[in-house]
């Protein structure tokens, strides 16, 4: 999440808060917020074959409804990385690999397009092989190749279709600005160095150095196919092409998205996703009070609904004690962490940042939130789920800051900070104004339009000091947060995903360090190396892990939150008779 994730998000990864609660004080169930990620890449090619497992009960037919306060900012493949679009996309989209999730952490690699998770050729992780799969099609019927591939990750280039991860396209080029290694617009219809595709079945990377991370690099949804003569450039963005279950048959942005059965998807190419509801429809406009009052009364469409945005404090109250929501509850651990972030373009002086850190009172704002059904406070970069997680405090300052140890860093200075939160967010940004107040600093609040959010952050001359960033690694390794949130040599005019704008070449030459390693010996290395970027840069303020509570209808099934994005996984979703 990136995003990151994000961070997934994606990554990067707009602030789409899980659910505002009350305080849990016993009323309802535990949530193991410090589990850990399990994950493994197939070996035996059998686990990338379909037809998925059946789901326990699940049927055919019926209309699957999704409410959500706000609309989804991308649909085209190559510009995903919002945690709504990283979770819907797989419905209409596959990529070159994808996971194999159980909801409880333990995660398999498989391929997805690919007929494995990749063959490093010379045991170097410099190149790389993807054989495709026979019988994958897009919704028109014709067949999927490696050509299509390449040229969907050739679109990845283009700054017109920025938003999405940049792994591919930094590694290939060995360039953060890998847009002025390999224009795409002057290349149209050729492939950037190093991404070949000998014939319709296979497909290659070449890169200058060892990247030991590319099977996971490519579950992303930036290496889903795009054929040259579908390409409707920003079109894409209203109406893919599928490859997937799914297809777009009508959207009317803002207010409403339909997704029917691809007839021409083969489910035995498809060892993650099926096909169990007629169609999808993705309903937007209703906030948290409304969706949630839809999905307790239960009737109509509303019976086979999931409302997104979950469940606000005004109800949790009712929901988490009521006996009757129980089976039409889920609450679950994530991997999401949300973090102050510091444009440290801005904010110049580590002091003041340091400061910031002291200052926060994490349990204030839990409890603003909602409480501990909504949030467990962190303080390292990194959330538990990160193989190889260390906790520390660079800053100790106690559940509630330490006001006086903040001040003592201002030395007599009363910064001055503008503090963008969503529009949605607005009690959230009064919280944090007014304890960040309390410790010397003067905080002017700007609300950015929800669906605006991850773009204008992402702007290298934006006119915010602060703001809330939530990055779900886009797999369970430090190489997919530290390095994509904090490596200055990434940073540009517009796209980015380190939203601090550090640029510490100490730091940077770490990372190159820890990326030549093994990913098993990586592990212990991350966790260091967050605690070294907190006690040099402070680039961050670490909140909280979200902790997700949902309720959909009686006639919902097959959902539960992905243990890598921690949002609504629909592959396995369908409607009860």
């Amino acid at each position: 999440m990136r995003t990151r994730a994000a961070t997934a998000a994606g990554a990067a990864l707009a602030l789409l808060l899980l659910a505002a609660c009350t305080e849990n004080k016993g009323e309802g169930p535990a949530v193991d917020v410090n589990r850990q990620s399990t994950g493994v890449i197939a070996t035996d090619p059998a686990q990338s074959k379909g037809p998925a497992a059946e789901v326990a009960g699940a049927v055919k037919g019926g209309t699957f409804h999704v409410l959500r306060q706000t609309a989804i900012s991308h649909l085209d493949p190559q510009r995903i990385y919002s945690f709504v679009g990283l979770m819907t996309s797989p419905l209409y989209a596959r990529f070159l690999t994808t996971w194999k999730d159980d909801g409880k952490g333990h995660l398999t690699l498989v391929g997805d397009l690919a007929e494995t998770p990749g063959t490093d050729v010379n045991k170097d992780c410099k190149t790389w092989e993807f054989k495709i799969k026979d019988g994958v099609k897009y919704e028109d019927g014709s067949a999927i190749s490696a050509k299509d591939i390449a040229y969907g990750i050739s679109r990845a280039f283009s700054p017109d279709y920025s938003g999405g991860p940049t792994y591919i396209q930094e590694w290939l080029a060995d360039s953060a600005q890998f847009d002025k290694v390999w224009d795409f617009k002057a290349n149209k219809g050729s492939f950037p160095p190093g991404l070949t595709a000998p014939d319709d079945k296979t497909l290659r990377f070449s890169f200058a150095k060892g990247h030991c991370d590319l099977p996971f690099a490519v579950s992303l949804p930036y290496t889903a196919p795009v054929p040259q003569a579908k390409d409707t450039g920003l079109g894409l963005d209203t109406q893919p092409f599928s490859s997937g279950p799914y297809k777009v048959t009508k959207n009317t942005v803002g207010t409403e998205i339909v997704l029917e059965r691809n007839t021409n998807w083969d489910a035995a190419t498809d060892p993650v996703r099926h096909q169990y509801p007629e169609k999808f429809v993705w309903s937007f406009g209703a906030d948290g009070d409304a969706q949630a009052n839809r999905i307790i009364a239960d009737s109509g469409d509303d019976q086979a609904a999931l409302g997104w945005n979950g469940v606000p404090a005004s109800l949790v109250g009712k929901t988490i004690s009521d006996a009757s929501l129980k089976s039409r509850s889920i609450l679950s651990p994530t991997p999401s962490a949300n973090r102050l972030t510091i444009n440290t373009l801005r904010v110049t002086d580590v002091n003041v940042r340091r400061a910031l850190n002291y200052a926060i009172d994490r349990e204030g704002l839990i409890k603003s939130l909602g409480g501990d059904t909504v949030a467990s406070p962190m303080t390292t970069l990194m959330p538990s789920s990160t193989l190889g997680f260390v906790n520390y405090d660079a800053y100790p300052a106690g559940p509630n800051g330490n006001i006086e140890k903040a001040k003592e860093l201002l030395a007599g200075k009363t910064p001055e900070l503008v503090l963008g939160v969503l529009d949605t967010d607005a009690e959230t940004g009064a919280q944090l104004e007014a304890n960040l107040e309390k410790a010397g600093f003067k905080v002017t609040v700007k609300l950015i339009p929800a669906d605006a959010k991850l773009d204008e952050t992402s702007k290298k001359n934006n006119p915010w000091d602060l703001y809330i960033d939530a990055w779900a690694a886009d797999w369970p390794s430090g190489a997919s947060i530290l390095p994509v949130l904090f490596d200055g040599r990434t940073v540009k005019d517009e796209g980015n995903n380190n939203r601090s704008f550090l640029n510490d070449d100490k730091i940077n030459a770490e990372f190159d360090r820890v990326l030549a390693m093994d990913p098993a010996s990586q592990a212990p290395e991350w966790a260091k190396l967050d605690k070294k970027l907190m006690e040099d840069d402070a680039p961050a303020v670490p909140l909280y892990v979200d902790v997700a509570y949902y309720l959909h209808g009686s006639k919902a099934g097959g959902i539960f939150v992905s243990s890598i994005f921690g949002y609504p996984a629909f592959v396995d979703a369908y409607v009860k008779s």
